[in-house]
């Protein structure tokens, strides 16, 4: 072990089978242990048999703690990171403190472990070549859909955390901004009740209307690759378009609302159903 050294300790993110000889060693050797929640690391290390001094280091005090970790490694002191569960710095406080650490020539290791996101995007089936980790969506409904809807042509696979009371309006914020695509729920991971459910957002929908949405819950969402959407393109090919664009137009929505409102219901792209929309055009009668 390196004196003056910040560890990132991944801790489970459940099952406390899921954690490695090695962050066991390191937390047995640190000096000291900077905890997002220091009654569940408490929890965590007396399950281990490790006594070790705990630091609490979380959003709300991060400001005044990251000088003081600072500190302690700049005297030689090692210092291991650990937030609530999974990986340090994954939607969770750790990001500042490694960037002090560098800035003051600190060195800084990662312990990897277990994590929640990349453990439901290889039990999703979908594409894990290219994906977006959004973490916690915005909490404003404005926010939330801003940044949705720069996603809409991207084909990447997308991945959400979100709490049990908060799963049907995110899903409702799916179905706004990005369509009828499909996503893979992932629920309680590595715990006693784990649930992957694959479906559309409306099945999704349907589902929590009709039971309750409980546990820690991470979101898959397929990319718009053109293989994800509900409708058929027989279906979107066959329907009005122009007319149902022009109904919107005439009830005062402007142009670009207009386009975004069919996305949303087809599920497809605004570059799609614009391109729909100049061939229909084209094929007019003059």
């Amino acid at each position: 072990m390196k004196a003056g050294t910040l560890y990132l300790v991944g801790t489970p993110i459940g099952n406390l089978e899921d954690i490695t000889l090695r962050a066991i060693r390191i937390l047995a050797e640190v000096d000291v242990i900077a905890s997002e929640d220091t009654r569940r690391t408490a929890q965590l290390l007396n399950h281990l048999e490790i006594k070790k001094p705990l630091i609490s280091y979380y959003e709300q005090n991060k400001d005044s703690r990251t000088p003081e970790l600072l500190a302690r490694m700049s005297a030689g002191e090692s210092v291991a990171l650990v937030s609530d569960a999974g990986l340090p710095g994954i939607a969770d406080p750790g990001m500042e403190l490694v960037a002090a650490c560098h800035a003051s020539g600190i060195t800084v290791s990662p312990v990897p472990g277990a994590n929640a996101a990349l453990s439901a995007l290889i039990c999703s089936g979908m594409d894990t070549r290219r994906f977006t980790f959004l973490g916690f969506l915005p909490r404003t409904d404005k926010k939330r859909r801003e940044l949705l809807e720069s996603f809409v042509e991207r084909e990447e696979t997308l991945i959400v955390y979100e709490a049990p009371h908060r799963v049907l309006e995110v899903l409702g914020a799916f179905s706004k901004s990005l369509g009828n695509r499909q996503v893979v729920i992932g629920r309680e991971l590595t715990k006693k009740f784990e649930e992957f459910r694959a479906g559309t957002v409306d099945e999704h929908i349907d589902y929590f209307n009709g039971i309750e949405p409980r546990g820690e819950f991470v979101l898959v969402v397929a990319g718009a690759n053109g293989e994800t959407v509900a409708m058929s393109a027989e279906t979107i090919n066959n329907m009005p378009l122009l007319d149902i664009l022009n109904e919107l137009l005439v009830n005062g929505v402007s142009r670009n609302e207009a386009l975004r409102t069919m996305t949303q219901k087809l599920g497809i792209s605004k570059r799609e159903l614009y391109k729909k929309i100049e061939q229909l055009k084209a094929e007019e009668p003059i």
